[in-house]
């Protein structure tokens, strides 16, 4: 099998679909890897490793029969891939369907990482969750820069310092890991999440578990959160501006899948929160959950600072890089044989919910149902 792999192009995009280690192995395996000169540069992989693992160094990297990236594609991108080729990388196709019809339309067998369903066996190809990891740490690390006070508490000869207070809203693995990196800084922790199935894991890392009868859970399908009636969502949003009074520190991971982002912290709740506290939303690039958010961008209102980055795991590229590669590398572990042939086989349940295009057609149930009219969707 020949495998390669492009740089990315998107803006601020400085991870890489395959790191060196994975290549090695992909090598090993009897494939060839041919990657792109300077695809690894800004994530600290460099050409001269990529050589080292067995790759080969090419201006482009799209003439392969499988090409793997972690941003979509653009339609120049697109362009140069041929009939039958295989792409995998973060598509979104419940949101991006120019992109899906691009795609079938162009022939190309395009499989998405954020499409891999969450069972059991597929946990070491879960991309959302690898990537959460990293931005759930990296929130709290700029939540930190931009507190005017100590995380921990101190005991100084100027005497006791008072330890910061931080909520995280969503308990998810973005959410646990943020949980977990406060902790370790020190902060006294409170979480909430809509699913009660999570207080266990929240308490598990010494944080509080906010409670309250919503009237309903918050659990859907594969473990996401579901959208809740407008009668839990006041209850939510009331818990949550006592709380966000209390705390110096909030992120919120509220996310639903294919959905705008929940609204959990209104314009009218900033304005009540202590002077100089931080809210690091996660889910700014689908709208935030806090109003006042604006995407890319950290602006102060009323002396309350909220940070709108998007993309967090690009800021720390290394690691999300081999993170992503791994989980690519299972994936490719049910698709590629031991001899380096390939058998898409859509007959194994994690395959299956990862194609989203293939012979020309959409074959991915969700995304047929996200591109149908509004009208005409069950």
């Amino acid at each position: 099998m020949r495998i390669g792999v492009p740089k990315e192009t998107m803006p601020g995009e400085t991870r890489v679909g395959l790191v060196p280690e994975t290549v090695g192995r992909l090598v090993k395996a009897n494939n060839t890897v041919v990657v792109e000169r300077g695809a690894g540069t800004a994530s600290s992989f460099t050409d001269e490793m990529y050589e080292k693992a067995g790759a080969q160094l090419v201006d482009d990297a799209y003439a392969a029969e499988l090409v793997v990236k972690v941003q979509r594609p653009t339609e120049a991108e697109i362009a140069k891939l041929r009939s039958g080729t295989v792409f995998i990388a973060l598509l979104q196709p419940l949101v991006n369907h120019d992109l899906v019809r691009s795609l079938a339309a162009k022939g190309v067998t395009a499989l998405s990482m954020d499409a891999i369903p969450r069972i059991t066996r597929a946990q070491p190809m879960d991309v959302l969750s690898s990537q959460a990891t990293v931005a759930g740490y990296k929130a709290v690390l700029l939540a930190a820069a931009a507190l005017p006070k100590f995380f921990p508490m101190l005991t100084t000869a100027a005497g006791t310092i008072a330890p910061a207070k931080a909520l995280v809203i969503g308990a998810g693995v973005a959410g646990l890991q943020a949980i977990a990196t406060a902790r370790r800084l020190g902060a006294v922790v409170e979480a909430f999440d809509t699913r009660p199935v999570v207080k266990e894991q929240v308490q598990s890392l010494g944080a509080k578990f906010l409670e309250i009868d919503l009237g309903e859970s918050g659990a859907g399908a594969g473990g996401y959160a579901k959208e809740l009636s407008e009668e839990a969502h006041r209850k939510e949003v009331e818990l949550l501006a006592k709380a966000t009074r209390e705390n110096d520190i909030v992120i919120t991971t509220a996310a639903i899948p294919g959905r705008k982002a929940p609204v959990l912290i209104t314009k009218d709740m900033v304005p009540t929160m202590k002077p100089g506290s931080v809210i690091v939303d996660l889910a700014a690039e689908t709208g935030g959950n806090c109003e006042l958010t604006e995407a890319g961008r950290t602006v102060a209102v009323d002396g309350v600072t909220i940070i709108g980055l998007t993309n967090l795991p690009a800021s720390m590229p290394f690691h999300a890089s081999q993170m992503y590669s791994r989980n690519i590398a299972s994936l490719l572990g049910l698709m590629i044989k031991k001899d380096g042939t390939f058998d898409l086989n859509l007959g194994d349940e994690v395959v299956k919910g990862t194609v989203i295009t293939h012979g020309g057609q959409v074959v991915h149930e969700g995304a047929q149902k996200a591109m149908q009219p509004a009208g005409a969707r069950a």
